[in-house]
């Protein structure tokens, strides 16, 4: 009687921690020609991003890491240095990642999960994309504009695929998620806040996620940015430009004090001995991405010389700025008052983008519809 006793005791203790253990993914595999090395599992937050855990490979590679069972769908991505394998987790599945270094991110395989399948297409893809995109601008000759422009044609291309075979064909799965938030030179490549077929896709995702996990975090911010995008995109009452004082009416520059992404006011004329790109620009708009990487381009390839980008952002949404130019290395402000800002009016800016290019005295040159060679120019005004 008193060894069944025990057994029901048991029984029962067995029971209770069963019934308090939080169900589990797992993530393992192994990753060879990695002896020594440290592999991290960061979990990718809504926002942020995290390591969860880590561990130091031995000559065979292998690896296993637990993580909880998500109330959506989590990402997770397994990172050696520079090489990153993206994983989703969406129940209590078991994922095999195989690798080996230094081929990690692109030559990776990974069993137990048809979604990861299709992540993992998504992910080479994009990384396609980049690698076009970095080529174009090396290669391209000085017409800003007609490298923006084939940037552009790239990352539409890009976009449209994207649509078609990753999201709408089942939104709510979460590579459909994930392809919203992938980014080209620190830019999101689809814009949630001023392209309506960007929003679509986003909207697509919302719905669907909310009819499944409505409470999860990452469908309640989803909805956020969607309504956001679907208010931005309203039609807006037209502006009479023409009917508009305070234009340039001398060559000196027409000072402008705005803050920085840390509150900091910048102003214009304390650039004054640099050749500077007063340069009018909207993040929110569908050829920022583009246009930024060859801004960044020019950038790096002159402001060692003595050039600078004074940039005015006119985009509503101050967070989705401060997001955008997190990592932008020239001065960046931006205006409370866009899209009616005082500074774009005095400079009678009729579209977007649009920039000047400034003298080191501090005397505006030229406006961007005056200029067919971005490079001579910048070298002739850098050379003065």
């Amino acid at each position: 009687m008193k060894k069944l006793s025990n057994l029901l005791v048991s029984i029962a203790l067995f029971a209770m921690v069963n019934c308090t253990q939080t169900p589990q993914a797992t993530i393992e595999g192994c990753i060879t020609e990695a002896n020594d090395k440290m592999l991290y599992l960061d979990y990718i937050g809504v926002g942020y991003t995290t390591v969860t855990d880590s561990a130091r490979l031995d000559e065979e590679g292998r690896f296993r890491f637990r993580v909880p069972q998500p109330e959506c769908f989590d990402f997770y991505r397994l990172r050696i240095g520079k090489e990153i394998v993206y994983v989703s987790v969406d129940s209590t599945e078991t994922l095999k990642v195989s690798a080996a270094l230094p081929t990690m991110s692109v030559a990776y395989g990974i069993e137990g999960s048809d979604d990861n399948l299709m992540l993992k297409q998504l992910v080479l893809k994009q990384g396609e994309l980049q690698h076009a995109v970095q080529h174009l601008v090396r290669t391209s000759g000085p017409d800003i504009r007609l490298t923006q422009s084939h940037i552009d044609t790239l990352v539409q291309r890009y976009k449209k695929e994207v649509r078609m075979e990753y999201i709408f064909p089942d939104p709510g799965k979460p590579y459909a998620y994930f392809s919203l938030f992938q980014r080209l030179g620190g830019q999101y490549i689809f814009d949630p806040l001023g392209t309506r077929d960007d929003i679509r896709c986003f909207a697509a995702v919302a719905t669907n996620l909310d009819l499944f996990c409505p409470e999860a975090v990452r469908t309640k911010n989803l909805k956020s940015i969607t309504l956001k995008g679907m208010r931005n995109t309203r039609p807006p009452q037209s502006i009479d430009y023409s009917a508009l004082e305070g234009k340039i009416t001398e060559a000196s520059i027409i000072d402008i004090a705005l803050p920085d992404i840390d509150g900091v006011t910048r102003r214009l004329t304390d650039l004054k001995g640099r050749v500077v790109m007063l340069d009018f620009n909207v993040y929110g708009h569908p050829q920022s991405a583009a246009r930024i990487l060859v801004l960044r381009e020019l950038y790096g390839k002159y402001a060692a010389q003595g050039f600078e980008i004074y940039q005015v952002s006119l985009d509503e949404n101050e967070h989705f700025w401060k997001t955008a130019v997190e990592n932008i290395p020239w001065v960046c402000v931006r205006s409370d008052e866009a899209p009616y800002s005082k500074e774009a009016n005095l400079y009678g800016v009729r579209e977007l983008p649009t920039y000047f290019l400034i003298s080191r005295a501090g005397e505006v040159v030229m406006r961007d519809t005056m200029v067919e060679n971005i490079e001579e120019e910048l070298q002739r005004l850098l050379a003065e």
